[in-house]
């Protein structure tokens, strides 16, 4: 998730690296911070691929900085990603929020549905954090107050999320 989000702000604004580390701090939050040992080493992948390019210019100090933007083929290459989704980008709920964080990138609406359309489907099958038997648990089955509340919590935000992508999706194809 760390190269799209970087393509991602990337194709709204060219950002020299602590800019663009701010903004992925942003989106990702304390769930999965990044580190310089993580950027630096990406932002050097992206380049050496052709989708990211980098200019230096004098910095507001003493030191010059280093600002990114996207190729073409960086851009192209975002939209991709956007367009087909990994499945693990789809079930993991934080990766689902940076893949909507760009998608608006897409520029085809019937992509953009059909990504939503792949979480909705993802989200109307039966699931829980505890099975028994093979059958996912309830809240109301669980054995214990901690355990029911994960399990409403994570239902009441499987009911919301439910309801946005279906206003999403009625929207998008109107």
């Amino acid at each position: 998730m760390l190269e799209l989000s970087m393509l991602g702000f990337l194709y709204e604004e060219p950002l020299h690296g602590y800019e663009l580390k701010a903004r992925i701090r942003g989106l990702s939050g304390h769930l999965r911070p990044v580190s310089d040992g993580a950027l630096y080493p990406a932002i050097a992948r992206l380049v050496k691929a052709g989708l990211v390019e980098q200019r230096t210019e004098p910095g507001s100090g003493a030191a010059p900085r280093r600002i990114l933007s996207l190729t073409e083929a960086g851009r192209a290459e975002l939209r991709a990603r956007l367009g087909h989704p990994k499945d693990v980008d789809i079930t993991d709920g934080q990766r689902f929020f940076t893949l909507l964080a760009f998608l608006r990138h897409l520029p085809d609406r019937a992509e953009q549905v059909a990504v939503l359309r792949r979480r909705q489907d993802f989200l109307d099958t039966p699931a829980s954090f505890f099975y028994r038997d093979g059958e996912p648990v309830s809240a109301e089955d669980a054995p214990d107050l901690f355990r029911q509340g994960m399990l409403r919590v994570a239902r009441a935000t499987s009911e919301a999320e439910r309801a946005w992508l279906a206003e999403a999706i009625a929207t998008l194809t109107d």
